[in-house]
């Protein structure tokens, strides 16, 4: 049962449930960074690479790519959810019983079956990101708090946000905005910067695309400009014929223009968590194509033509 290759340690502080530990990354805030991927969404993006983060329970995900054939999982599952088919075993998402032992996921040799999302105590988890503090200083890097949304945890990451402020650790949010207002304004002096991620400004597209309107979004978004313009980047998926289009690109310009928000970066979309929707019993969405570079620069001119600089955190 790992998370992000090792198990968590028992302790008795509250806990949370996080389903990723990425060590040494780049691309979520500036510098050397440890990302944290905390369970829940409220959101069902139709381009989500981590569908696993979309629950806030456990699940198991079935990586049959790794499978090979030996049926111990199905053997050791006590609600006979996991039979043979054609020589393989397919697991029975109806007839799973999610026992807390887990005993098909320990029984596999391949870990052809893992869990998706583990608890951890808030001091085992600040031990361990505290382990790359010197990382951080010297690349000015620190810790992103990603999902899923983060804030579906919300007294969790207010915690571990002030566990990360305590140790001098510089702190990131990502989130859809999706969020409490009373936790924004409790979280906003422990973060350094927020990746904000807004896809579409034009509310019932939203909801088509998301399964949510943005009223709740927007007002988040505004609320947080008014007092830190300076610590938000607004984060937008390039979805070629979701998102991309010039209405919804114009607008997203006008509102970062109107908010004083300096920086957005473009998020291309990539299918790399397509398979993990078949992992976790779900349907994939439809594949748009990813985009190319003459569209990246257009939607980034767009940007520019406002005042707005596209890049990185």
């Amino acid at each position: 049962m790992k998370v992000g290759g090792a198990q968590p340690p028992l302790s008795s502080s509250p806990k949370g449930r996080i389903f990723d530990i990425q060590h040494y990354a780049v691309h979520d805030g500036p510098g050397i960074r440890t990302l944290v991927f905390l369970k829940g969404c409220p959101l069902a993006c139709a381009w989500c690479a981590n569908p696993e983060s979309r629950r806030s329970d456990r699940e198991v995900r079935q990586i049959l790519a790794r499978c090979r054939s030996c049926l111990r999982c199905a053997g050791a599952c006590p609600s006979g959810a996991i039979a043979e088919t054609e020589g393989r075993p397919r697991l029975d998402r109806r007839r799973c019983a999610m026992c807390g032992g887990f005993e098909c996921v320990a029984a596999c040799p391949e870990h052809a079956l893992i869990i998706a999302g583990e608890e951890w105590s808030l001091d085992d988890l600040i031990a361990r990101v505290a382990k790359d503090i010197d990382f951080y200083r010297n690349s000015g890097g620190g810790v992103t708090f990603s999902g899923g949304e983060p804030f579906a945890q919300a007294e969790f990451l207010l915690a571990a946000l002030a566990g990360c402020k305590r140790l001098g650790i510089p702190t990131a949010v990502e989130t859809c905005g999706q969020a409490a207002r009373a936790d924004i304004l409790a979280a906003e002096p422990l973060v350094d910067l927020f990746l904000f991620d807004f896809k579409v400004v034009d509310s019932a597209r939203h909801r088509k695309l998301t399964g949510a309107d943005n009223g709740v979004i927007l007002d988040n978004l505004r609320f947080l400009a008014d007092r830190a313009p300076g610590k938000i980047v607004l984060r937008l998926p390039v979805v070629p014929g979701l998102t991309d289009d010039e209405n919804n690109i114009g607008a997203i310009a006008a509102l970062a223009a109107e908010l004083r928000v300096a920086r957005v970066e473009l998020c291309p979309y990539h299918p790399l968590g397509r398979p993990k929707y078949a992992e976790i019993g779900l349907p994939e969405p439809p594949d748009p194509p990813q985009p190319l570079p003459a569209e990246l620069l257009r939607i980034a001119g767009v940007l520019e033509t406002r005042g707005i600089r596209c890049g990185p955190a």
